[in-house]
């Protein structure tokens, strides 16, 4: 007697079901997959990247300002030794990479130089309002600190 089982007396359903877990997995079952993966990602992965975006304004201010008051004024004060001071930041423009005066935030930096030299910088000072675009807060970047 054989033991092998004859194709046409599998019923008709069994095949489909067989055949269909042969298949994979449909469009649908990808595109949840993706869309849970996406919902986690925006959870986990998105507050981290956008404080590092903070974060990395913050540097790029600091270091711009010290550019401004180091490097570019020693290099105007050169050029100029009649001058305690420039008239205005925008003259310092030559000396920098960029001529660009605004910090990450939009706002202008403030020149510091003369009788409005605060304690503890020299010769020039620079600063920045911040994130929050107001003087005198906790998150103002200043070139002498």
């Amino acid at each position: 007697m054989d033991t092998q089982l004859d194709p046409t007396t599998i019923p008709v359903a069994f095949r489909r079901v067989a055949r269909r877990r042969e298949r994979g997995m449909t469009l649908l079952e990808i595109m949840i997959v993706l869309a849970i993966l996406a919902l986690v990602m925006g959870l986990v992965v998105g507050p981290r990247l956008m404080n590092s975006f903070k974060d990395a304004k913050i540097d790029t201010a600091k270091a711009k300002a010290q550019n401004i008051a180091g490097a570019a004024f020693l290099q105007w004060s050169m050029k100029h030794p009649d001058k305690q001071c420039p008239d205005k930041l925008e003259d310092l423009g030559d000396y920098m990479d960029a001529k660009d005066t605004k910090d990450p935030w939009g706002n202008n930096f403030k020149m510091l130089c003369g009788q409005n030299l605060p304690a503890g910088a020299k010769n020039f000072a620079v600063m920045s309002s911040g994130p929050d675009g107001k003087d005198g807060t906790d998150d103002d970047i200043k070139s002498w600190e």
